[in-house]
């Protein structure tokens, strides 16, 4: 499976010349003219332009997704567009920076995509036919305007934006050593070390000051970037966060998923890979490599959680995955009961695979709320007490009296499964068999997920039976780690010498430094600026 999803991930590694993009964006081989597009998605109600795939509540946070398109008239509108596919990676801000041969063009906003970039006037500030965009949920730094990306800042070669999928781990360490060598620091961000590295470097082209920069980050990134006249993405060394290499007629997309290709009609190519460097331009596609050549090691994560169902990632089908996560857990930790409810959205898949395997009925026991999000009303103390049940409503006609098995992708903190599962029984749930689909979180990330400290990860300091106890379940049971790997295709499990993917949340294998965390007691990551959020 390994040599598989290497092989497929170096498919297609050649140049690639820019033969039949002529910038009109739609209609020239039957695809829909993205105004249409845009007019399709954004003309919606802004209820339903929320994801449904909105993490909310006890749940781990992705920090953003990115996208970048070079050479059509109606980058900023596809952009748009692509952004909004990849609106589950972010919700507190999103931003757009376009070029038009002479001239960079930025919007940033807090919010949605579709609250700020569905109206024809703000796109169309953004002119050029070229684009990038981020979504961002805040990990590094904190939720305020000034950290929204794309970064941009005017070099001696001209404007540099960039964007960032991740978390460096040395960030702080780099923020430090840049202050003090004189640099300007205007954000919290540690997606802005990488503006400073560039914009230091004494390397005569844009490209070699990019990979100078590159060479001294650790941890976990894919980045657009818009210059004056190039295109450029890169992915870190193991491949831990995803970007994807797109074509919509003839014009070269880069973007976090491939479910944001989709929303734009345009096909997919092929994964950039770990440690390299894409540069599209007028001449075409080039690839570099800043980094040496090893095994890919993405986040386990992306198929677990954060990735949409729809998205392929690295080869894999996110949602296939997910099935097989479901059909490992009825193997491992079958449950004698009436029928299979999973959490919505997220424990859906695995729970639809977990009722397959054991042939029970897949009942819909929980109804979720999607029309509540971050504009809800602040509630008060009396309505705060009813917690989960502003998001999620028991169904009762279908589980009262009844034996389920209930599935959700992962289990944080546990304060939301007990809500659940105490509302399940009120509901008249007879037996309530908890099922989770990957294996106890007992390690924070530093890679750009949002996870609490260890101390407040509930299966850090809890066994299983401990954990059944405070969620109020029946029983509890968690995937195995080698059963998650072979769901993943590695009949053989886990290799504890090189392992497949990036796993550490549950086996404490980081698979780079951690130096801010190393330094922590003398690094100052505070900032003397108070602003409104």
């Amino acid at each position: 499976m390994q040599g598989e999803l290497s092989a497929f991930c170096n498919a297609g590694h050649e140049d690639f010349s820019k033969a039949g993009c002529d910038g009109r964006g739609g209609g020239r081989y039957g695809l829909t003219p993205p105004a249409e597009l845009f007019d399709r998605v954004f003309s919606a109600p802004a209820v339903y332009r929320r994801s449904p795939y909105y993490p909310a509540g006890d749940s781990l946070h992705e920090e953003c997704g990115v996208f970048g398109i070079f050479g059509d008239d109606d980058a900023a509108v596809l952009t748009a567009l692509g952004l909004h596919a990849l609106q589950h990676r972010g919700q507190e801000g999103a931003g757009i920076v376009s070029f038009d041969g002479r001239q960079f063009h930025l919007e940033k906003r807090q919010g949605l995509v579709g609250d700020n970039f569905s109206q024809r006037e703000v796109v169309g500030r953004l002119k050029g036919s070229s684009a990038v965009g981020h979504v961002r949920y805040s990990t590094a730094g904190g939720s305020i305007l000034r950290n929204v990306q794309p970064l941009f800042a005017e070099l001696g070669s001209g404007g540099f934006a960039v964007g960032h999928n991740g978390n460096l781990t040395n960030g702080l360490y780099l923020r430090q050593k840049l202050i003090g060598d004189g640099a300007l620091y205007h954000s919290t961000s540690d997606t802005e070390a990488v503006l400073h590295l560039v914009a230091q470097s004494r390397k005569p082209q844009i490209i070699d000051r990019f990979i100078e920069a590159l060479r001294q980050l650790e941890g976990a990134f894919s980045f657009v970037a818009l210059t004056n006249g190039k295109l450029i993405g890169a992915r870190d060394a193991f491949g831990i966060r995803p970007l994807v290499l797109g074509e919509r007629n003839g014009c070269f997309i880069l973007a976090s998923e491939t479910c944001a290709l989709d929303m734009i009609e345009a096909r997919y190519v092929r994964d950039v890979e770990n440690g390299e460097v894409v540069v599209i331009s007028d001449e075409g596609l080039r690839s570099f490599r800043f980094a040496e050549r090893r095994p890919l090691r993405p986040c386990i994560f992306e198929y677990i959680y954060f990735s949409r169902p729809d998205s392929v990632v690295n080869g894999i089908s996110v949602y296939d995955a997910r099935l097989k996560f479901g059909q490992q857990l009825a193997a491992e930790a079958p449950a004698d009961v009436d029928m299979v409810v999973p959490i919505p959205d997220s424990g859906v898949a695995a729970a639809l695979g977990y009722a397959r395997a054991l042939n029970l009925p897949y009942e819909l026991g929980i109804i979720r709320n999607h029309y509540i999000g971050r504009t809800f009303i602040e509630p008060t103390q009396a309505i705060r007490q009813l917690g989960v049940r502003l998001k999620h409503a028991a169904n009762r006609a279908a589980i009262a009296g009844k034996r389920l098995v209930l599935i959700d992708d992962s289990l944080v903190r546990g304060t939301t499964s007990v809500k659940i599962v105490h509302m399940l029984r009120e509901a008249g749930a007879r037996e309530i068999h908890f099922r989770i689909a990957c294996p106890p979180i007992t390690h924070p990330d530093y890679y750009g997920i949002d996870t609490p400290k260890r101390e407040n990860l509930l299966a850090s300091s809890h066994t299983v039976e401990e954990m059944r106890a405070i969620v109020g379940a029946d029983s509890l049971a968690f995937l195995s780690v080698d059963g998650l790997y072979r769901a993943m295709g590695f009949a053989g499990g886990r290799d504890p010498i090189e392992p497949q993917f990036t796993d550490h949340c549950f086996t404490g294998d980081y698979p780079t430094r951690l130096l801010d965390i190393e330094l922590e007691g003398a690094l100052n990551h505070e900032t003397v600026l108070k602003e409104a959020v």
